[in-house]
């Protein structure tokens, strides 16, 4: 499987058109107990606002609330934080897949009770992100 991590993103490509991918994103972050408390679709947001013509851009905001409550309870002030996004757009051609790295992210906190959270997030969003591309560079 060839998901990249780099910087704050976990991210992949594939040929699969836009709407299959968001559609399939929304099912497996479910699957996997986050549920998408935000839908913003940016390319049009953009196009209302600012008059701008863009490929299609959504991002979805994902939460698990088990782990939500776990981490919050260990940060209360995490909230600034979440939820953990996940941005399907095209480019050149193709849909890309890009996803927090919670790990990343969390490092900013300093709390050392994040970590496990943080890692079971990472590997939730590693293993979407992987479906949904199967694995293209």
């Amino acid at each position: 499987m060839s998901v990249t991590r780099e910087g704050y993103v976990i991210s992949g490509r594939t040929g699969l058109p836009f709407e299959e991918v968001v559609e399939r994103a929304r099912s497996l972050l479910a699957e996997a107990g986050y549920g998408v408390l935000c839908e913003i679709d940016v390319a049009a947001k953009l196009k209302e606002k600012l008059g701008v013509e863009r490929e299609p851009y959504v991002i979805l905001g994902a939460c698990n609330p088990p782990l939500a409550n776990e981490a919050l309870g260990a940060e209360p002030d995490l909230g600034a934080l979440l939820p953990c996004n996940l941005a399907v757009y095209r480019q050149d051609g193709r849909t890309v897949v890009a996803a927090v790295e919670p790990e990343t992210m969390l490092s900013v906190v300093g709390n050392e009770k994040l970590d496990p959270i943080a890692r079971r997030v990472r590997g939730d969003f590693e293993r979407i992100v992987g479906e949904l591309t199967g694995g293209e560079e």
